[in-house]
């Protein structure tokens, strides 16, 4: 069979759709696949979700012949976010469509390298924003030493992204630089093109995925951000069950650290937490203390295929982007991806994902969802910070 872009169209709608949906829904992290996507609370361009808080207190005792309780209803309140708009392009030049026009397995070859490239870029990028604020900011440079940036988080940063740099206002100084080489030890990041100067980024200058700047989704960062006001719209003192447990300067971590944790977390929101995510010198240092005080480390298996280590039966998972010598103890049924609808490609009015980039011989196709994460009851979660990592 001849090789055209009918073709290639089709085999994007009908065949590596649903694989690259799977893919970025459950194997992005342990924390994505626990938790529920759904199109409920979806209304036009915003998530509006009603949320109860408290208990109904129409319930008391009396005499028998006294009068019954007083009915009052739930505590409610309305959160409202707006649908983020996540991308991911793909690019195929016409002449290696050409080039594999009369061999289908060489062109198989090539859209399998496409989806494989896309999916590592996407699955990247969502862990990432998973555990941001929304802003967007990858890192801030601390120092610029012949040409190369050193960064306060490097972490954030993979070979191929796509960044800009930022003043302190949001404004673009330096826009569309690649970067090509990162040195995590030194947490130094180099880029294609003219060397980075102080001139230009100076210390302090904000980095951000292209064109992402306070267009990301409402993430961890967001949630357990201890010096904002407001969340989902809503004034955080007016609604303390906004307000997540903090632990600060936790230090050398131990099991009565995190069991009081637990405990008041459970106290204060009515239900347990059943997931912990910690970065990965905070798991070495939990499994030097199950070692030292001999416990054997449980496991259990979850969804999306992951394996982790438990506390008292609740999975502890790592996670590349949670920040060094944090812990999160977190409720996922709490937690949504509300989303309008689930992966698509962008298509035309004739149904088309592949189309020529204006001006070059190339076509392009573009993954879509929007989307925004939301956690109904923020007073059910918890973080610890400050643990000293092994």
């Amino acid at each position: 069979m001849a090789v055209n872009l009918t073709n290639a169209d089709s085999a994007l709608k009908s065949v590596y759709l649903d694989a690259i949906t799977t893919q970025l829904n459950d194997n992005v992290n342990p924390f994505l696949a626990a938790i529920e996507k759904s199109t409920n609370d979806v209304y036009g361009k915003e998530v509006r979700k009603l949320s109860i808080y408290g208990m109904n207190g129409g319930v008391g005792a009396g005499t028998e012949d006294g009068d019954l309780p007083n009915p009052t209803g739930n505590n409610y309140s309305q959160m409202v976010t707006t649908l983020k708009n996540l991308y991911g392009v793909i690019e195929i030049s016409d002449k290696a469509i050409r080039a594999s026009e009369n061999n289908a397995g060489a062109f198989v070859n090539l859209l399998n390298a496409e989806m494989d490239g896309l999916i590592k870029s996407s699955t990247f990028n969502f862990g990432r924003m998973l555990f941001g604020n929304g802003s967007g900011i990858v890192s801030t440079v601390k120092a610029v030493s012949e040409g190369v940036l050193l960064v306060d988080n490097v972490q954030n940063f993979i070979e191929g992204m796509v960044i800009d740099f930022r003043d302190a206002s949001g404004n673009v100084i330096d826009g569309n630089r690649r970067v090509k080489i990162i040195d995590y030890a030194n947490s130094m990041v180099g880029l294609h093109g003219e060397p980075c100067t102080l001139s230009k980024t100076p210390v302090g200058t904000l980095i951000t995925i292209q064109g992402s700047y306070g267009h990301e989704i409402t993430g961890l960062g967001a949630i357990f951000d201890d010096e904002s006001t407001t969340l989902y719209g809503l004034e955080r003192f007016d609604n303390p069950y906004l307000n997540p447990h903090y632990v600060y300067d936790a230090g050398e971590i131990d099991e009565l650290t995190i069991q009081t944790a637990l405990d008041t977390i459970e106290a204060k929101a009515g239900q347990p937490v059943n997931f912990i995510v910690c970065s990965w010198g905070v798991r070495r240092a939990l499994q030097k203390l199950f070692s030292e005080n001999k416990r054997v480390i449980d496991t259990v298996e979850l969804a999306g295929g992951y394996k982790a280590m438990s506390y008292n039966g609740i999975p502890i998972v790592v996670d590349r982007f949670c920040p060094k010598g944090t812990m999160y103890l977190l409720n996922t049924n709490d937690f949504a991806l509300h989303q309008l609808c689930d992966w698509q490609w962008l298509a035309d009015d004739e149904g088309k994902v592949l189309h020529q980039v204006p001006g070059k011989p190339v076509y392009s196709a573009t993954l879509v969802k929007y989307a925004d994460l939301i956690c109904s009851r923020p007073s059910g979660q918890g973080i610890i910070k400050g643990i000293t990592e092994a």
